[in-house]
């Protein structure tokens, strides 16, 4: 029995120490080492006509400035791309907002809202400037967050839009990094 325990407990190590192969690390080839972020478009179509899809859409003037601000700043916390002027950057990102709500998620006995979701849309595109080709193109790519109106938790309105903006930027960051 003791010959066949060193061997099992030999392939045990081995098998947990390999993990599963997960790295903080970028996915990207070591050649790309910089990323200009363009401002975003804020492509809200204030116009539009009111539907059952459309009936809780915002335009928040401003938006694309505080998103474009949010992203840069992912990426330098991030570090794994260094911020660059437009000529000097190996990627270029590029997006249009498309779609801001704010949906009732709950309601009290009396049909008050208590709680919204927050959803942040943006259409995206990192492009590789020494290719000169796409890398990866998103449309419909999201951030989001919630709030209360009332009880304890309570919070506004801007801070859960802040908190959508920071959960997008992240996801962007992750999509150009991570490649998922």
């Amino acid at each position: 029995m003791k010959v066949f325990a060193k061997p099992f407990i030999l392939i045990c190590v081995f098998i947990l120490a390999g993990g599963c192969g997960y790295s903080t690390g970028s996915l990207l080839p070591a050649r790309m080492k910089s990323i200009y972020v363009d401002n975003f478009k804020n492509k809200i179509d204030i116009g539009r006509e009111v539907t059952e899809s459309t009936r809780y859409a915002l335009y928040r003037p401003g938006l694309q400035n505080s998103l474009t601000s949010e992203v840069v700043d992912r990426f330098a916390f991030d570090g794994n791309l260094k911020i660059a002027k437009k000529e000097d950057a190996d990627l270029i990102l590029t997006g249009d907002l498309v779609n801001y709500t704010q949906e009732p998620l709950r309601y009290d006995r009396n049909d008050e809202v208590e709680e919204y979701r927050i959803r942040i849309v943006v259409n995206i595109k990192l492009a590789d400037v020494a290719e000169d080709e796409v890398l990866w193109k998103e449309t419909g790519f999201s951030g989001e967050a919630t709030y209360k109106t009332m009880g304890r938790f309570t919070t506004s309105e801007d801070t859960a839009r802040e908190e959508a903006l920071e959960d997008l930027a992240r996801r962007i960051v992750e999509r150009t990094i991570e490649g998922w």
